[in-house]
């Protein structure tokens, strides 16, 4: 193994698919104990679960809705309760849409930032205070690269997601002493559901503006996730580690 998370304890928000589910399978892999945060993916998140014990492992299924600041708390509470204090928290859980400027108003706006911000701020609020008390704890934001570069067709998207890089910046500095390390990931163009929703050709546009020439793995996403919550990144702080294929390049 890589990395050796025996005795640590895991949240995934949004843990049920794509790349969460692939963040949930790999750390449960490295020994981690997991909680799988869904939403409505009920059979989904049990069915990851299942497959997870009968490997040996071990992780718990928790509805919640994390844009909701009780059901948060509840979930890092039922969490704790039934595995012990969170050590990683990876905050996953998020919604993606497009729409020109004139095609969208305050209804996407706030739902986008509903689930994308405050979702992420809500989560990591109530798992926070703990890791400062223990003098240790790893967070993982996923962001994208959507909030690195100008989206006109995706405003309220590349908003949240900028959001979420400036959140990781500076609450990782803000913690860094206490042991706590706050990181992002902001992925490119990954073969997970949402390609779905995009058309073949616009699907091989993407393809063919990405310098590596193809899509990327929900699991390549968590591998770079074990590693910025693995003690090889031990001074990696407040960083946002883009995973494009040659996209877009941080200076």
């Amino acid at each position: 193994m890589p990395y050796d998370f025996t005795s640590k304890i895991a949240v995934i928000t949004g843990g049920s698919r794509g790349i969460g589910l692939a963040v949930a399978m790999q750390l449960s892999s490295y020994g981690a104990r997991v909680c799988i945060n869904y939403n409505s993916s009920k059979e989904r998140a049990e069915k990851a679960v299942e497959e997870i014990i009968q490997a040996g492992g071990d992780a718990i299924a928790v509805q919640a809705d994390v844009s909701d600041p009780e059901q948060a708390k509840r979930l890092i509470k039922q969490a704790e309760d039934e595995l012990g204090p969170v050590d990683f928290l990876v905050n996953n859980a998020g919604v993606f849409d497009v729409a020109a400027h004139d095609a969208f108003g305050e209804q996407m706006w706030h739902h986008m930032m509903k689930i994308n911000v405050d979702g992420v701020f809500y989560c990591t609020w109530a798992v926070k205070d703990g890791m400062v008390a223990r003098k240790y704890g790893r967070i993982v934001n996923i962001a994208s690269i959507a909030g690195l570069e100008a989206k006109p067709y995706a405003i309220a998207y590349a908003t949240s997601k900028a959001a979420v890089v400036g959140f990781t910046r500076s609450l990782g500095q803000a913690l860094a002493a206490e042991n706590v390390r706050v990181n992002a990931v902001a992925p490119g163009l990954i073969d997970t559901e949402i390609l779905e929703g995009f058309d073949p050709t616009q699907k091989q546009h993407l393809i063919e503006i990405t310098p590596s020439k193809r899509i990327g793995q929900a699991e390549e996403v968590a591998h770079m996730v074990s590693f910025l919550l693995s003690d090889e990144s031990d001074f990696t702080v407040g960083q946002t580690m883009v995973l494009s294929g040659g996209r877009v390049n941080l200076p």
